[in-house]
Formats: C-alpha cells, structure tokens, sequence
C-alpha cells in the first residue's frame, strides 16, 4: 500500500510509525486508518523491527476523528467504523509483540487519545495534553478508551475525563500514571531516541512475551497468570536471547540480543 496519510520509517531496528495529516492535527479520515493498519502488520512482519515509535506530524500527536470528513458522509454507521477502521487499529498494537511508545508531542483527543492510552510507554512533551473530547459531540468513548482509562486512572477519574470531557495536562497525566515521562519539548526526540534504543537492543521475544502476559493479566486470576508464567518461561529459556544473557553475565561482559 502507498502512504498518502502516514509514514513508515526505518531507522535500525527503531519502525517510526508518524501520523501524517498536520493540516488537520492528524485527525483520522478513512485512509489514514486503514493505512495504520496496513503499517502495523508490514512492522509485525518485518523481523528487523524490534520497536515502534507511534507520533504525529506538526503540533499535534491526534486530534481524534475528522468531523468534517465524516459530516460529508450521509448514513454513516459509527459501529461499522469502529470494526473496520479503529477496532483492528487498537487490536494490533497490544498484539503486535514489540514494544510501542508513543512519543506525545501535542494534544491526543478522542481516538488520539486512546492510540496513546493502547501504547505500551507514553513519552510527553510538557506542552502535550490528554482529552476524551466525545462526551462535546454527544458520543462515548470508543477505540478501547473505555478498557484502558477506568485501568490507568481508577473508575472515579474515568467517569469525570469520560463523561466532562476534562482536559488532562502532561503533567496531571504522569501524576495518575497516564503517561511515563514528561519532558521539555525540546528534550522529547533525546528521550524517545534513548528509551527506543533501549528496546531496539534488549531481549525482543521475551519483551513480547511480557506484553502478552500483561495483557491477560488484565482479566485472569492467579492461578492462571502463574500457570501462564511457567509455559512462557520454558519458550524463553530456549532462546538465543537467553543463552545470550547467561553467557554474558558469566563473562562479565554487556549481552548481545538479538530479539530471537
């Protein structure tokens, strides 16, 4: 597929994955979605990928749905835009098993701010900002706002940001854990190079492993997350990465990895 709407960058093992429509602050129209799914499963194929930074082009990371672009559109079903365009967006990130941080250099709203929440790290400008703005168009939260917010913030704080629309600076954002990091806009590519490369050489397959186990902690119980635990450690105990480690420690020396 060619890229009218996003860019795909490689850059080592580092995939820059940039929401490109700045014009709009990088709203979504039909192709920019279908598009980052397309780019989300070129990165899940390509072995050499071993970490996605997810940001958006100019001032904004996502402003959420372009309005416009949808008002042009008569009869609209929005549950058949959910399951086309932004349900298979939020379903591939937490299942790609590579890590993805979302560098926030401007405001994520609706959709944007749920691509955000779906990131496994967040990395904010000082100047970024959080909004679940449906609640101003009369909708509800939709891209798995509605799993991600009441887990990050508690059910309270859900309610208030889901139901007034509150504006959440980058700094409140870090203080109920929305986001990892914040930093001065101008330390935002230092900070977002130096964790990326961190992940671009660490132990790939066990991470996506992690990430796995995560997810489906998120709705097992103890007894099943352990068991879960032991069948994932025996797969990692057979990889490279791991004779790798082990060597490494034993020579006194830094590991390699490899991602396999």
């Amino acid at each position: 597929m060619e890229y009218t709407c996003i860019l795909l960058e490689k850059k080592g093992n580092i995939g820059w994955l940039t929401l490109n429509r700045p014009d709009v602050f990088n709203a979504f129209n039909d192709a920019q979605s279908y598009e980052l799914q397309d780019a989300l499963k070129q990165i899940a194929k390509d072995d050499e990928i071993r970490v996605v930074v997810l940001t958006g082009a100019g001032k904004a990371f996502c402003s959420g749905q372009d309005l416009k672009d949808i008002a042009e559109k008569e009869n609209r079903s929005l549950s058949d835009s959910l399951y086309k365009r932004y349900n298979p967006i939020i379903r591939a990130m937490r299942n790609l098993p590579k890590p993805i941080i979302c560098r926030l250099n401007g405001v994520a709203a609706g959709a944007g701010c749920s691509l955000a929440l779906a990131s496994d790290m967040v990395i904010a400008a000082e100047n970024a900002s959080m909004i679940e703005v449906f609640i101003n168009v009369g909708l509800v939260l939709d891209s798995g706002s509605s799993y991600f917010l009441p887990r990050v913030v508690g059910s309270q704080r859900a309610f208030e940001l889901a139901t007034m629309g509150t504006k959440v600076s980058a700094k409140q954002a870090f203080d109920w854990g929305m986001v990892n990091r914040v930093v001065p806009a101008e330390n935002l590519d230092e900070e977002v190079n130096k964790v990326a490369e961190y992940f671009a050489n660490a132990p790939t397959k066990a991470i996506g492993m992690m990430k796995k186990m995560l997810n489906k902690s998120f709705h097992s119980d103890l007894d099943t997350m352990l068991d879960y635990e032991a069948w994932h450690q025996e797969i990692a105990g057979r990889s490279d990465d791991y004779k790798e480690g082990v060597a490494a420690f034993n020579e006194k020396r830094k590991p390699e990895f490899r991602g396999k």
